[in-house]
């Protein structure tokens, strides 16, 4: 039965060794769908560096390796795709770019016609919550209006951001969003990564979809 999956989203300032430790207790607590490397104030050869560290460990992990905002290192580093935020011309050029071999996610829309007009460039899925903002501890009250409508209404997949509590990820869950991407959660859990994720895939077993068949 299919169920809502884990996204990771790594850390906005980490050192690559530390995470990579990080990342492999993280798999050993249960299904890790996709980590995105997120890290947007890094130049572009820092992301190059970080991601040819942690792009193997994510991939033996078993989930997919995305890198936020560059898709050339997407394809130098060997990940498996790239999220794109900065316009619809740079999202169409990263579907151009990358499919049908990688995944392209997109996000950062503030209008649902936006949602509509980013979805038909083909993205394999669209991002809803805001990475640049503090994490609170519940998800974003727009954002979980705007995961739930899409989820209602459309076929492309979407991921919605849910707070920096493991608890959180149950009100992202109840949007219908495919995945539920988590942060803080994750990497400052008191027990640690492996604890948070086994708690979050316990979660996210409550919330199987519908049998549309």
């Amino acid at each position: 039965m299919n169920r809502p999956r884990l996204f990771l989203v790594t850390p906005t300032r980490f050192e690559p060794g530390k995470l990579a430790i990080e990342l492999k207790a993280a798999f050993q607590g249960g299904d890790v769908a996709s980590v995105l490397i997120y890290m947007p104030s890094a130049s572009s050869k820092e992301l190059q560096a970080a991601a040819e560290q942690l792009v193997p460990i994510i991939q033996e992990g078993g989930a997919a390796a995305l890198i936020y905002g560059d898709t050339q290192v997407a394809g130098r580093a060997g990940a498996d795709g790239a999220q794109i935020e900065t316009s619809l011309e740079d999202v169409k050029l990263a579907v151009e770019s990358l499919q049908p071999s990688r995944i392209v996610g997109a996000g950062g829309t503030k209008l649902k016609h936006e949602d509509m007009e980013w979805a038909e460039t083909g993205i394999d899925y669209l991002f809803y919550g805001r990475l640049d903002l503090p994490e609170k501890e519940d998800p974003h009250a727009k954002t979980i209006a705007r995961a739930q409508w899409w989820a209602d209404l459309f076929e492309t997949p979407c991921v919605a951001l849910a707070g920096n509590t493991v608890r959180s990820a149950e009100i992202a869950a109840e949007t219908g969003a495919d995945f539920i991407a988590m942060k803080d959660a994750v990497w400052q859990h008191a027990d640690g990564p492996a604890s948070a994720v086994a708690a979050i895939n316990t979660i996210l077993e409550d919330y199987p979809f519908e049998d549309e068949n």
